[in-house]
């Protein structure tokens, strides 16, 4: 997941004290104070470092005193009487002693919240009749195993084959799926030390299952077109056998008894897993691993990162190293990697996919989806996943349907107006009269403000060429906006539930072993989100059922919104639990402006001559199959997902 929102708490006090940031929270941690108000800045225990330091400084006994309410309620917004604070004091000590014993309990992140999150606003009625799945029709796929001169064509030829001709080639017994599996394995071994986008390769196994696929074949046993195919997981499913990191620092031996429900559910499908794939430590960004950090790489230029979460996932898939993959969303983090490795992703309704035996981030917002090299890719995937588990209690008993055929010219289109409008940034103010330091820092930031403009103005080019492609097609499209409501300001629940999936590592201190520890990095945000009341969460949420039925009412006048993969609709929607499908839309051209810097893995080395840029289909909740089906149309239409990074 991306870090949308950058959060600070800044905290003033007596210098003499010499209370950084670190101890300040180690302070208010040790202290235990209820959320609800805030375990704010308790300047009064800066005096008392001993019990901040002890080892068992989470069970202190300390008293809460007036002096640290006042602090707690400057934080929170409140005023609070003497008076006021006197009534509170016995409740507030009473309520850290609560606060304690259920840390006592240690909360493994499997368990979920005693709630479950429906986005499903009143009235609307869910499909729940499933029927057969309709492919499309078997393509014409060349491949012979001689070259005219009679020597044997490379297996590598077929790499970046869609997932539907890799089906047919494995169907109709041309190809087998151990050939595939060891052409892919191949792959990764070679180009892993490019692209760093594998964590472990489960080779055994998958030699195992694409032996069985192959033998099932061959006795006419073919489960579908998923079976034979090689994949990758994201390394937030658990797989039996081997260890499943997360991605981060602390984590690399971690082992789980049970399969994921979804890698169950390929299993049962006679996909062949070969590998779990990177994400950014404990699903943020691209940088994974322990505290020196390896950034996973974008193919098209391995001297970028390849944006995250499901940072492996995308790069694999895009460099023809997997026949799909699975990543998962909380924030933008199927939609980022799609568009920065040119590959096609689909982000599910929430509530369509159990994430039983995946790593929590956010019991609210987490979806698990495929990343793909076309869209109809996705839905024999996503077929294959969906559904009651009985395990995950979010997940609704909605069909998906998918039907290669459907009518999509009968659905109505619109388009997010103002996202295709350029809107270039205010220029920097200017200090008044400055110095000389401070002008060079004034034409510095007028300087990258002119940059990041030109860069805008380049790529919104391939997003209104998207919209002339649609109305060429036939598409009459509608102009809207998005409901006028603060999204971005609800989205901190997304850190206060992330905050409690992992509040162990953060009162334990081993935070300090993720690969990221700048303000938007995990360890920042998760101690900056315990400053976020229970009651402010709750707002939020209300806020967030606002959204919902603002979200439903813009639905109930078009099937499909158009948007850039960008921009407060990725919060909304994700907020909302809306679906997406995120496509390739082109590559930038030699007249592309230069990416900020072309420092190698420099997160602001982005985009430049000859990098993706995508585009984004959204539709109302559980219509992902026509929604699906209309991504699929403009892809054949364009014909961007057939274009490839060139690897050696």
């Amino acid at each position: 997941m991306r870090i949308m929102i950058e959060q600070a708490v800044e905290v003033s006090g007596n210098a003499d004290t010499g209370l950084d940031r670190r101890r300040f929270l180690t302070v208010c941690t040790a202290a235990g104070l209820a959320n609800t108000l805030l375990p704010g800045a308790l300047l009064a225990l800066a005096s008392q470092p001993s019990a901040a330091q002890t080892a068992d400084a989470g069970k202190q006994t300390m008293k809460i005193t007036p002096e640290m309410m006042d602090a707690a309620a400057a934080i929170a917004g409140i005023t609070l009487t003497g008076a006021q604070k006197e009534l509170m004091l016995t409740g507030l000590n009473s309520q850290r002693e609560t606060v304690a014993a259920i840390r006592d309990l240690h909360l493994p992140n499997s368990v979920a919240p005693a709630f479950v999150f429906d986005p499903v606003p009143p009235g609307m009625v869910l499909d729940t009749v499933r029927r057969p799945i309709k492919i499309s029709a078997p393509p014409h796929v060349v491949f012979e195993r001689h070259a005219p001169g009679g020597g044997l064509v490379a297996l590598e030829s077929l790499a970046f084959l869609t997932l539907r001709d890799l089906a047919e080639l494995i169907k109709t017994r041309r190809v087998t799926s151990i050939e595939l599996t060891k052409m892919y394995l191949g792959r990764l071994k070679r180009l892993d030390p490019k692209l760093h986008c594998v964590v472990t390769l489960t080779e055994d196994r998958a030699l195992q299952q694409a032996s069985a696929a192959d033998a099932e074949i061959a006795a006419g046993k073919y489960r579908g077109p998923l079976h034979g195919i090689p994949w990758g997981a994201k390394d937030l499913l658990a797989v039996k056998g081997y260890p499943t990191t997360w991605g981060a620092g602390g984590f690399e031996q971690q082992h789980f008894e049970e399969d994921a429900e979804v890698v169950k559910r390929l299993d049962a499908a006679g996909a062949v897993l070969i590998a779990k794939l990177s994400l950014g430590a404990l699903a943020q960004g691209d940088l994974w691993g322990g505290q020196h950090g390896i950034r996973t790489r974008n193919p098209w230029n391995p001297a970028q990162g390849s944006s995250g979460s499901s940072a492996g996932p995308g790069s694999a898939t895009a460099a023809g190293c997997v026949g799909f993959s699975i990543g998962t969303e909380t924030l933008g983090s199927i939609a980022s990697p799609s568009t920065r490795n040119g590959a096609t992703g689909l982000r599910p309704s929430f509530g369509l996919v159990p994430r039983t035996g995946a790593m929590a981030l956010s019991w609210t917002m987490d979806k698990i989806g495929p990343i793909c090299r076309a869209v109809e890719d996705c839905a024999l995937v996503l077929s294959a996943i969906y559904g009651p588990d009985g395990r995950d209690l979010s997940v609704r008993n909605a069909a998906f349907n998918w039907d290669a055929d459907f009518d999509w010219k009968k659905l109505r289109i619109g388009y997010l107006k103002s996202a295709f409008d350029l809107a270039p940034a205010a220029p920097p103010v200017a200090p008044n009269p400055g110095s000389p330091e401070e002008m060079e820092s004034y034409r510095k930031r007028v300087a990258d403000a002119e940059a990041a403009n030109a860069r805008a103005a380049y790529d919104l080019k391939y997003a209104v060429a998207a919209l002339a492609a649609l109305r060429k097609m036939g598409v009459t499209l509608t102009p809207l906006e998005l409901p006028k409501l603060p999204f971005m300001s609800i989205s901190p629940v997304l850190q206060a539930e992330a905050a409690a999936a992992f509040d162990d590592l953060t009162r334990s201190g081993r935070d300090a072993l993720l690969a990221g520890q700048l303000a938007g990095d995990w360890p920042n945000v998760f101690r900056t989100a315990r400053f976020y009341s229970a009651v402010d969460y709750i707002q939020a949420m209300r806020a967030r059922t606002l959204a919902i039925a603002a979200m439903a009412a813009l639905f109930a006048t078009v099937d499909v919104v158009v948007t850039p993969s960008q921009g407060v609709q990725l919060t909304a929607t994700n907020l909302t639990g809306h679906p997406a499908v995120i496509v390739p839309n082109g590559i930038r051209g030699d007249d592309a402006p230069k990416p900020p810097t072309d420092q190698d893995s420099s997160p602001q080395n982005i985009g430049g001559p000859g990098t993706p840029v995508s585009l984004t289909f959204l539709g109302a909740l559980y219509s992902d199959a026509r929604l699906a089906a209309f991504a699929r149309a403009y892809q054949e239409a364009t014909g961007f997902h057939r274009l490839h990074p060139q690897l050696s």
